[in-house]
């Protein structure tokens, strides 16, 4: 098992729909993972990932205070 400290990054869209623009916010972990936004208000952005390749599951935990 692989394990790893990571960091969200904030990444803002544009979206165009009949003619007005709009614009949204989301958070992206290494390896094309999305986080909802409440949990990063909630959790902060730093994070513990852990990948297993033999069972090919891939965790994401906060890093609480360390």
């Amino acid at each position: 098992m692989k394990e790893r400290e990571v960091e969200a990054k904030r990444l803002v869209g544009k979206k165009n729909v009949r003619g007005k623009i709009y614009e949204y916010e989301y958070f992206t972990l290494p390896l094309n993972l999305y986080l909802p936004k409440s949990m990063v208000e909630k959790f902060g952005t730093k994070y513990m990932l852990q990948v297993d390749e033999d069972s090919g599951t891939i965790t994401i935990k906060p890093k609480s205070g360390q």
